[in-house]
């Protein structure tokens, strides 16, 4: 498909709050065909997600110990969690030391997940992605550990106002980028 039917089928399944506001763009190099060119997502005529640059105005985390550090995130613990941890030392834990462990093996596979995210985001083709969003169902976009999914599904008119707002823990545990969206989307509900 070329670009301009995908970005117009794409467009297409924009909320009609942001229609006009969110704007897709790719470029690509006729004779490099291993060159991606360059993919991003603009909002207010403003670059948001550029997939091949770094220094875009949302944090990009270079390493796990820098998530680990970043008090913005808020990794939420259940008792499940707490359980199984409490069953690894043998209960020879205090309580709240059980927290800070069962908060730091999340954190820690949270910050795998995001780093490996971020990694494919940089190495993926915005095109193959956006075909794959407008063949796949809208449950697994928002599913996908992929940020370009989840962020293609949150401005998409078929994710109704009680389906974002029942989103919010989901979206603590997503990329920055992904969370800008999904606040961008709830700002116009």
């Amino acid at each position: 498909m070329s670009w301009s039917k995908l970005k117009k089928q794409l467009e297409s399944f924009l909320c009609p709050a942001l229609d006009g506001r969110v704007e897709y763009s790719a470029t690509a190099y006729r004779y490099l065909p291993d060159k991606a060119g360059i993919c991003y997502i603009a909002v207010d005529k403003k670059n948001i997600l550029n997939m091949k640059d770094i220094t875009s105005t949302i944090k990009w985390y270079q390493t796990e110990q820098e998530i680990k550090n970043d008090s913005e995130i808020q990794i939420p613990i259940n008792d499940e969690e707490m359980e199984a941890v409490r069953k690894d030392t043998k209960g020879t834990v205090p309580e709240d030391r059980l927290k800070v462990i069962a908060r730091n093996r999340k954190i820690s596979e949270y910050a795998k997940e995001l780093l490996s995210a971020q990694s494919s985001l940089s190495k993926s083709n915005f095109i193959v992605v956006a075909n794959q969003f407008l063949s796949t169902s809208i449950e697994e976009s928002i599913e996908s550990n992929d940020i370009l999914l989840n962020i293609l599904a949150l401005v998409d008119r078929r994710i109704g106002k009680k389906r974002i707002l029942n989103m919010s823990e989901k979206m603590k545990l997503k990329h920055p980028i992904v969370q800008y969206f999904y606040e961008l989307r709830l700002s116009t509900l």
